[in-house]
């Protein structure tokens, strides 16, 4: 069976555009326009949004966006968002509305699991490119194996963590949106192909920024072990929040 379902979908209009949402939400809204950020990286942690709110300077975004927060230490030109969901459509469908306003620049910031005994908790995972192992992406761009991070953005990350003197490591991320259905079969296969790590946003992501013409880049902490093809979770370790705030540090100088 082919996926998608229909054949040639991608040669196909979309019905629903995303501009046509931010025009439904601005009729709605009191205040419907706000100042469009450079760039905005998006936070799936509610302890590390927490913090952002704890530790810097923010002002909440009035207008169609409302959960964003524009980081003042920027001048209000980079916003973070949070509270959006988990997975790749939650974190898609974020993406696109946001692209819609007029950003062009996201990082995407959060945790994974590692696939390799050598990756520790708390250890920095630059993302280049991930297994397109959920859904969301092949309604984007035809099926391959892969999506690919910008590579402009991707490197300037690497150079903001080289900046805070944070060593870190460069690879793929197997992405499944469906965690309940990660098999030890399939963990043991990627981890043999060399894979780092498993989240579940990364690849759509991706495929999402590569159709609409943005840049994005992704950057992990490890929070939780599957190299021993059993799950170890460590969410809470300091070593996984100090991880966590490194990545934010990292993203904004970006």
């Amino acid at each position: 069976m082919r996926y998608p379902n229909f054949d040639g979908k991608h040669d196909q209009e979309s019905m629903l555009k995303p501009e046509h949402f931010i025009e439904y939400m601005k009729s709605q809204s009191k205040t419907p326009d706000f100042k469009v950020p450079k760039g905005v990286i998006l936070c799936y942690q509610r302890s590390l949004l927490t913090h952002i709110k704890k530790n810097h300077p923010t002002e909440s975004c009035e207008g169609v966006i409302s959960d964003l927060l524009y980081l003042k230490e920027t001048n209000n030109e980079i916003a973070v968002i949070g509270g959006f969901g988990i997975g790749s459509p939650a974190a898609s469908v974020m993406l696109e509305e946001l692209i819609a306003c007029g950003v062009k620049e996201f990082i995407s910031i959060g945790t994974a699991g590692t696939l390799q005994k050598d990756v520790q908790i708390g250890d920095l995972i630059l993302c280049n490119r991930a297994i397109r192992d959920e859904g969301t992406s092949h309604h984007y761009l035809p099926t391959e194996k892969y999506a690919h991070s910008s590579k402009n953005l991707t490197e300037r990350l690497g150079h903001s963590l080289n900046k805070l003197g944070k060593p870190f490591k460069t690879g793929t991320t197997w992405t499944i949106d469906a965690p309940y259905r990660e098999t030890i079969a399939e963990a043991r296969h990627y981890q043999n192909e060399g894979v780092v790590t498993v989240d579940m946003e990364a690849s759509a992501l991706f495929a999402v920024a590569q159709y609409r013409g943005v840049e994005i880049a992704a950057l992990f902490t490890v929070s939780d072990s599957l190299a021993d093809l059993k799950w170890h979770p460590d969410f809470n370790n300091p070593k996984t929040l100090e991880g966590l705030e490194t990545i934010y540090k990292a993203a904004l100088q970006a």
